[in-house]
């Protein structure tokens, strides 16, 4: 039991929250940047209302979903939780969203803009953050990006 406990706190310990040009940087790394339209201040925009850029954002919706991780990939549609029924369209465990190593994250991600519905079907319509023409050249400010 106690080699659980320290497991588990090693785990708490793993997740990170970005710093806003630091995001920019990995997510421009990953070829994030106008990934099926989508502008990296859109992505940036994107993650600092739903997560605050953590790792470890954990949202519980009232349809008893789960949205996980920096970009709140919602348990429903993209990956599996264990708990709900889960079309799991990114074919992942949700539980590895919520790790410092966003590989599997930024990767849901692009599966989720690539749907026929875009990003509207996961969290852009809720926060009403993908641009739509909106400047958002501020999320980019300073980040040499």
């Amino acid at each position: 039991m106690r080699s659980l406990l320290v497991l588990l706190l090693v785990a708490a310990a793993s997740a990170k929250v970005f710093e806003r040009c630091e995001w920019a940087r990995k997510l421009k790394a990953s070829g994030m940047d106008g990934y099926y339209g989508v502008s990296l201040a859109d992505w940036v925009c994107l993650t600092r209302w739903e997560s605050n850029y953590n790792t470890m954002a954990k949202n519980y919706n009232t349809d008893g979903s789960t949205d996980f991780g920096i970009f709140q990939i919602n348990s429903y549609w993209w990956c599996n939780d264990y708990i709900i029924n889960s079309h799991n369209a990114c074919g992942i465990n949700c539980s590895v969203l919520l790790s410092d190593d966003v590989t599997a994250a930024i990767n849901c991600a692009k599966r989720v803009v690539r749907d026929p519905q875009g990003i509207s079907t996961d969290c852009a319509p809720r926060a009403g953050l993908i641009s739509r023409g909106r400047d958002l050249s501020s999320y980019l400010d300073g980040c040499g990006v």
